[in-house]
């Protein structure tokens, strides 16, 4: 089992910045990849950012590429979002996710753990 909790959520206007981050506990010590998604009121929990146990794989929505960043702290336990030039459609909840395996995927039906998320709210 993995307990993931995130944290870095917030207010924040349109243009701004946030960090989140989403510690691990638990079987950590397995290799595996984690992401993080999102899920605006009324819609469908959509991907957002995915990162390989190495750090050396990552992938992004289209809707975030070049704002957002994924990275990850093994040695901490500790996977993180920076997310930039934030806009209003950045507004949801957003969830940390680990896999049971190496392998890079953006499907939600591939992640076994996932954390209560953190809300980030733009105004405009």
């Amino acid at each position: 089992q993995v307990q993931l909790v995130e944290s870095g959520g917030g207010l924040v206007q349109a243009g701004g910045s946030l960090r989140l981050s989403c510690a691990a506990s638990g079987r950590t010590s397995s290799q595996n990849a984690m992401g993080w998604f999102r899920q605006a009121p009324g819609k469908e929990r959509e991907f957002v950012a995915v990162i390989s146990w190495t750090g050396g794989t990552t992938f992004y929505a289209d809707s975030v590429k070049g704002r957002f960043t994924i990275s990850r702290d093994n040695a901490k336990n500790t996977l993180y979002l920076q997310m930039n030039s934030l806009t209003p459609e950045d507004t949801a909840a957003y969830y940390c996710a680990a896999r049971v395996g190496v392998a890079v995927t953006t499907s939600r039906d591939d992640y076994a753990y996932w954390g209560q998320g953190t809300q980030v709210t733009v105004s405009s």
